[in-house]
């Protein structure tokens, strides 16, 4: 199986020199199986150098797993290029709104509204098809088994495990590990934690043994409580996860975008020296626009 990151940075595209070693473009993760099946994680503006791509390999069909709807994970879909060229098959795959009603074909339908883009998704000519995912139900793409998961952040939000071949990646997409919203003192608090400690047991339980694990590590621990409930993950509770799940890699990705080149190495070294490898322990590496990794 081989990952290749096209989009690492969170929130909006920080493009310029303080970004140019590890990227600037927002979420997009290119996944291929040993049989050449192409699954794409996220559509943030990534997925246009991706497209570009594939232009040596047409007709293609491209399974995109769309993690939520918020804009940096989506913003890229109108400029995927195939979709303008006869014979492609774009196949978008999300969760089911419950604010809007609606599926994961709003994706698409918002954004492509002629008010904001001047290509109408009718006017595509590619073949575009909505798969609308249910958490914990596994579908099939190809040689690739797809389980979404339901993961902590401000909206609907999905991650996934992708299996093949004997071969394992978990994308927590933005995730903020679960905590209680109760002061220890109220009477709710105690009820409340019950739900938390499941939905911590459900997340580690669907990142169990994966070979990779791609994890929200948006902050440093310093920098949380004033991020509390903002949906993201840090670099300590990204690494705490891939510690109980037995992952044998880590890749820390959602680069904050105010955070330079410099400033993330720095950060990052930071982390290494207060969580010191042990034997056994996945190795940790930051997610870096271009890099490809094969297993």
């Amino acid at each position: 199986m081989k990952v290749k990151f096209w989009g690492v940075r969170g929130s909006i595209a920080s493009p310029g020199p303080a970004t140019v070693r590890y990227g600037g473009n927002t979420t997009c993760i290119e996944i291929r199986t040993d049989n050449n099946e192409l699954i794409i994680l996220d559509a943030g503006t990534g997925i246009f150098p991706l497209s570009q791509s594939l232009l040596s390999e047409l007709p293609v069909t491209a399974n995109v797993l769309i993690t939520h709807s918020h804009w940096d994970h989506i913003q890229g879909l109108p400029f995927f290029i195939p979709n303008f060229i006869p014979g492609n098959t774009l196949r978008l795959h999300g969760a089911f709104d419950p604010v809007s009603g609606k599926g994961v074909e709003q994706v698409m339908s918002v954004q492509l509204q002629y008010s904001y883009f001047p290509v109408r998704e009718a006017e595509m000519k590619a073949r575009i098809e909505y798969v609308t995912l249910m958490p914990g139900e596994s579908i099939q793409l190809g040689s690739a088994k797809i389980t979404p998961y339901m993961m902590n952040h401000p909206v609907i939000d999905f991650g996934y495990r992708i299996e093949a071949n004997g071969k394992s990646v978990f994308f927590t997409g933005d995730h903020e590990p679960p905590t209680n919203i109760y002061d220890p003192k109220d009477s709710e608090f105690a009820e409340y934690q019950t739900f938390v400690d499941e939905k911590a047991d459900y997340i580690t339980r669907a990142m169990v043994g994966v070979d990779v694990l791609i994890a929200d590590c948006s902050y440093t621990s310093a920098e949380y409580p004033a991020k509390k409930g903002w949906g993201h993950g840090t670099f300590h509770s990204s690494i705490h996860y891939a510690r109980q799940a037995g992952a044998k890699v880590l890749f820390c990705t959602h680069h904050e975008p105010t955070r330079s080149d410099d400033a993330l190495d720095a950060a990052f070294a930071q982390v290494l020296q207060e969580s010191q490898r042990q034997p056994g322990d996945p190795q940790y590496r930051l997610a870096r626009e271009g890099d490809c990794f094969e297993f």
